[in-house]
């Protein structure tokens, strides 16, 4: 699992896929996404916009990433 630090009280989904570079455009993690390629803490997630906060488990191509 890698740990990912913010320093805000949270992150959009889309815009944490940037921040780690899982993508290079807020359109590819749209496409991402909206295909059910994301699961937030063990569930297919669909909102780009979902909050992510310390704790949450981000997971796309069997790798894990939690926020701290």
């Amino acid at each position: 699992m890698i740990s990912v630090k913010i320093e805000t009280e949270f992150i959009k989904l889309d815009q944490f896929l940037k921040w780690v570079g899982l993508v290079l455009t807020g359109a590819d993690a749209k496409i991402l996404i909206s295909n059910g390629l994301i699961r937030v803490n063990g569930e297919v997630e669909l909102r780009r916009g979902r909050k992510l906060r310390s704790g949450d488990i981000v997971e796309l191509d069997n790798k894990e990433y939690q926020i701290e």
